[in-house]
């Protein structure tokens, strides 16, 4: 494997290209933890997460992952002022599908007036006259999925929406939701402590469909310095967070992984990863020691 370098970029890790024309570095950006507690109200340091939004973009990030439901709208309003006017290859990521009662309450809701109101409201919030990628948060069992997937293809033939996503889906779902319109990404849980959605990245590798693993760090589990690639890392070089990031990368080709942060110093290690290269030992002890 090659070490990472004093400032890493993004870029390093290649790109993939969503919807056959959004051509992204395959490194992207989480912003759900740019918020409170509980993914709830406005940021401990609002400058802080400003500082990180710019800096992700210099550092080579041209792929942003947020949802109307962070805050609510508190890491879209964010988004634009740290970004907006938005650079020219930049492509946003947002989501549909939650309302949010209260700190760590998530409540589905694919009614079609819901998801047309909440399509607009990011519209206003990034500030933007279309939304890059729109992905269907959770597929709300109490709303047929045609009637949630008919909304979403409604709103992209009127302009609103380039392309539609889903997210926490199965292969299944996956398969009816492209019967009723293109599906470019799904994004699911993944890491190398969680493999469950496997089979449905297995999926979206054939099928050319970009993967977006949520908590690809385990939500800090793999990213410090007692985890369970603490050894490997002093052996490789490189961080926890590092390889869990590159073993990811090297999983799939249209593996796209998102990993936030608050800090502007943890964004720069994890943005290290793109520059690492994985042999396929590497690639093996790396899964053997997370499992």
């Amino acid at each position: 494997m090659t070490a990472t370098t004093p400032t890493p970029n993004a870029g390093a890790a290649g790109s993939f290209t969503i919807g056959g024309d959004l051509r992204v570095n395959r490194l992207g950006f989480g912003s759900m933890q740019l918020t409170g507690a509980g993914v709830w109200g406005d940021p401990r340091d609002p400058d802080e997460a400003v500082r990180v939004l710019r800096r992700a973009v210099d550092l080579g990030v041209n792929l942003i992952d947020t949802a109307d439901a962070y805050g609510p709208f508190v890491a879209e309003r964010l988004i634009k002022q740290a970004l907006h006017p938005y650079p020219d290859d930049l492509v946003i990521a947002t989501k549909a599908g939650f309302t949010r009662p209260g700190p760590g309450s998530w409540v589905p809701d694919g009614r079609p007036a819901h998801l047309r109101e909440a399509v607009e409201s990011s519209l206003t919030n990034l500030e933007v006259g279309r939304i890059d990628l729109l992905q269907l948060h959770r597929v709300d069992p109490r709303v047929t999925l045609e009637d949630q997937i008919g909304t979403l293809k409604a709103l992209q033939d009127e302009g609103k929406i380039r392309h539609i996503g889903l997210s926490e889906v199965t292969v299944a779902q996956l398969e009816a939701a492209s019967k009723i319109v293109p599906i470019v990404t799904v994004q699911n849980l993944y890491n190398l402590t969680n493999r469950s959605s496997g089979d449905l990245l297995d999926h979206a590798t054939r099928a050319g469909i970009g993967f977006i693993p949520w908590f690809p760090l385990a939500t800090g589990a793999l990213a410090g310095q007692h985890s369970a690639l603490a050894r490997l890392s002093y052996r490789l070089g490189a961080t926890p967070s590092q390889l869990a990031l590159a073993w990811l990368l090297r999983r799939s080709p249209v593996m796209l992984p998102i990993p936030g942060t608050s800090s502007v110093i943890h964004l720069e290690d994890n943005v290290g990863a793109a520059e690492i290269e994985l042999s396929d030992a590497d690639f093996e002890a790396i899964a053997a020691a997370a499992a």
